[in-house]
């Protein structure tokens, strides 16, 4: 279970040193979850369709090179939306056969680049359309080319991660007046606009939302297949956005329920004439990473313990921000990184920026948390500790990889890993239930790296 390979890994962080007074916040991913929940998304789709399926995972979910690979791997593309996320991408080998380019913002640049590579491009906008038209007349692409649709089926319970309603940014609007006609003559008038985009949303957005989102985007296909006499629309992007549960280790709704729900709501979408890309993020990450941190003072305020911790709004940002649209479990473990018992507290836990709000959690029951004790926030895989905000000046955490194997090793206490790809040390639980071996993902970032980023090297640039 993920729940047990997590005890176990935060017992081995301790023991190894990854964790410690000069590291007090690291950040973990479970190797072997994030290989199920590919493996998970690609099977459910398998089970209703025959036709070819190109799952492209959203970068910005988790923008860590060795992350990519590791999907890449396990049979995964890449959805980018930046030059920067597209360099991770061609960095952990991605080829531009399994990549997408999306944004709402692409520049002339980014265009060209993407269709000298031959990555498929899903245009926002007619504006865009205009200036692929200019690309695709001056030289030769392979790359697929699409416009995305906003369906306008409504908003989920965070607006801001909503992309399917009357005003979001996003897309050509179908339901605004003469829009849906616009785009049938658009696709007409390019025979080399083989694709329509769609995605409604994620986090907080309901599934029958989602299929219904795709459903118009497929019924749009149709008509303009119709209007051509022809299959023209060959492909239908349907974005992502599989909600995650943040109140428990259960990963739910499952890419089986959704697919088997496209399945019942839009037939004609797995019945061969079109081939399809998915583009998930959170789901496939979040529930695979946790962030540790040591509690460096307990104190009390107006009778109400508080753990003041290492790990607030630097990794948890729109945690700290908005509360109440992004709860997070926080768990508590000793200072030998065994699970904390005793009478269970209403208390705070706070990060280490200097504002009021930087709260992990407040009025949280949990066993008293101790000066030294370790909380570890789960479900950080996506948009967490990858997306740091440095605020205070707080330093990115290092983040490691781990895997667990079988019991019946010997405890040991080594080193905590070495490079990006490099295996760490084992060290089993207290009762020999399976070793750790972690793989550092990305460093620690150090002083000198806050400094160069600060313009240290051009500190008389305004006195000069």
């Amino acid at each position: 279970m993920a729940s047990s390979r997590r005890d176990l890994a935060v017992r081995a962080a301790v023991d190894q040193g990854l964790l410690s007074a000069a590291e007090p916040v690291v950040a973990l991913l479970d190797t072997a979850g994030i290989r199920a929940s590919a493996a998970a998304l690609t099977s459910a789709f398998a089970a209703v369709t025959d036709a070819p399926v190109l799952h492209a995972f959203a970068v910005k979910a988790c923008p860590l090179v060795p992350v990519l690979r590791l999907l890449r791997e396990a049979g995964l593309g890449v959805e980018v939306a930046s030059p920067g996320e597209l360099a991770l991408a061609r960095a952990a080998g991605v080829p531009p056969a399994d990549t997408v380019l999306d944004s709402p913002a692409k520049t002339p640049a980014e265009l060209r680049q993407a269709l000298a590579l031959g990555i498929a491009v899903n245009a926002d906008n007619l504006q865009e359309l205009a200036r692929l038209d200019a690309l695709v007349a001056s030289a030769p692409t392979a790359s697929p080319l699409g416009i995305r649709v906003n369906p306008q089926v409504g908003a989920g319970s965070i607006g801001a991660l909503s992309t399917a309603t009357a005003t979001s940014k996003f897309g050509v609007a179908l339901r605004d007046e003469g829009a849906r006609k616009a785009v049938v003559q658009a696709c007409l008038e390019r025979p080399w606009l083989t694709r329509l985009h769609t995605h409604t949303g994620s986090q907080g957005v309901p599934l029958a939302l989602m299929a219904e989102g795709v459903g118009e985007a497929y019924a749009l296909a149709e008509d303009i297949n119709h209007a051509a006499g022809r299959q023209q629309i060959d492909t239908l992007d349907i974005g992502g956005g599989l909600p995650v549960d943040f109140h428990s280790d259960e990963e739910t709704p499952t890419y089986a329920e959704y697919a088997r729900l496209l399945a019942d709501t839009v037939p004609g979408l797995f019945d061969g004439r079109y081939g399809l890309v998915t583009e998930f993020g959170r789901s496939l990450l979040a529930k695979h990473g946790t962030v540790l941190a040591r509690v460096e003072y307990t104190k009390t305020s107006g009778g109400r313990p508080i753990a003041v911790t290492h790990a607030g709004v630097q990794l948890a940002t729109r945690t700290v921000y908005a509360p109440d649209a992004w709860p997070l479990r926080v768990l508590a473990y000793d200072s030998e990184g065994r699970p904390r018992t005793g009478e269970v507290t209403v208390q705070d836990v706070a990060g280490p920026a200097c504002f009021a709000g930087d709260l992990l959690a407040t009025g949280r029951a949990l066993p008293l948390l101790h000066q030294g004790d370790v909380v570890a926030v789960p479900d950080t895989g996506a948009y967490y500790f990858a997306h740091h905000y440095a605020y205070n000046s707080l330093p990115r955490p290092g983040i490691h990889g781990f895997t667990v194997t079988g019991g019946g090793a010997g405890s040991g206490n080594g080193g905590a890993g070495g490079d990006a790809g490099g295996a760490g040390s084992g060290s089993d639980d207290a009762g020999g239930a399976g070793v750790v071996a972690f793989t550092t993902v990305r460093k620690p970032q150090t002083l000198a790296e806050i400094v160069a980023e600060s313009g240290g090297a051009l500190a008389d640039a305004l006195v000069g």
